[in-house]
């Protein structure tokens, strides 16, 4: 990445941000909610190569990190989504079946997504987080699952125009 992509990528990763604090999480959804940020940071890995994905987690991350609303250690959404990234990237860049095709992107990225969760509640455990009931994880994992289903299609054109305009590709979805 050169410093002309850098400087507009961090300044969307901030807004995305900015957005998922101020406004996503002041709705109450049934089942948990969805995570705007994580959401675009996977189809940014997705449609990135692996070391781009690796920056794009990190960034994510710590953004994560710092999020009021996250309950876990400082370092450990940081760690998850660096791996979530480089390997979603690592399956997902180059396979155009993939990142051409937006129903596969859709179903690809909430399925990202259900891991990154099941991720986050083992390592929460290694760390000794307090989580909850084994019921109450489940219907959270379920609903974060579902809540993505739905909200990915419909960020999905424009978060792939974001990544179009930083990259200089021609291919959107």
């Amino acid at each position: 990445m050169n410093t002309r992509q850098i400087s507009i990528a961090i300044p969307m990763f901030l807004i995305i941000f900015v957005v998922q604090e101020s406004l996503v999480d002041q709705f109450r959804l049934p089942g948990g909610g969805f995570s705007l940020l994580l959401i675009f940071t996977l189809i940014w890995a997705i449609l990135s190569p692996h070391e781009i994905a690796a920056l794009g987690g990190f960034l994510a991350g710590l953004l994560m990190d710092l999020s009021q609303s996250s309950s876990g250690p400082i370092g450990q959404w940081t760690l998850l989504m660096i791996s979530a990234c480089y390997a979603v990237s690592y399956l997902g860049f180059g396979n155009e079946n993939l990142s051409g095709n937006p129903l596969g992107l859709t179903f690809f990225a909430t399925s990202a997504v259900f891991f990154v969760e099941i991720a986050y509640v083992i390592t929460g455990a290694l760390l000794g987080v307090q989580t909850g009931s084994f019921e109450q994880i489940l219907i959270t994992l379920f609903g974060i699952s579902i809540w993505s289903l739905v909200v990915t299609p419909i960020f999905l054109p424009i978060f792939s125009r974001l990544h179009a305009f930083v990259f200089n590709t021609r291919s959107a979805i």
